[in-house]
């Protein structure tokens, strides 16, 4: 489960830069700001994700079912999150209406915040070890 986490983290981290430098330099002459900006916190929250997966993936102490659970969360929500901003961000440069998807932003937005919630359960649940 490390490496699924490791690698999809490295993807995603891949991805973020990739798309960022598009935005920078390809959208930038075709974009007005707010659109760019809008383009620029979907490669924000992949990248801040990519590197959640590779501190979970870090992690000795959290079960191999936590982190798929983890992993899960993440990469749907990401690519909800992330990859519809992306879309309604360059909306203007296509012929088909984006808007009418989305809806799965905010849903993309929960996957994430739940990704969280489960580290922070893991945690809130487990016993304090004793130092000795």
């Amino acid at each position: 489960m490390n490496n699924k986490s490791i690698s999809t983290a490295a993807l995603f981290g891949m991805i973020a830069i990739i798309l960022g430098a598009f935005g920078a330099h390809a959208l930038k002459k075709v974009l007005p700001p707010e659109q760019l900006i809008t383009f620029e916190t979907g490669v924000r929250y992949q990248m801040y994700h990519a590197l959640f997966l590779l501190f979970i993936g870090m992690l000795t102490d959290l079960s191999a079912k936590t982190k798929n659970i983890i992993n899960y969360l993440v990469v749907f929500g990401v690519t909800l999150f992330s990859g519809s901003i992306y879309l309604l961000a360059t909306n203007t440069l296509t012929s088909f209406d984006f808007k009418v998807i989305g809806f799965v932003t905010p849903i993309g937005g929960l996957l994430l915040i739940l990704a969280w919630g489960v580290l922070l359960s893991h945690y809130l649940k487990k016993k304090p070890t004793k130092i000795r």
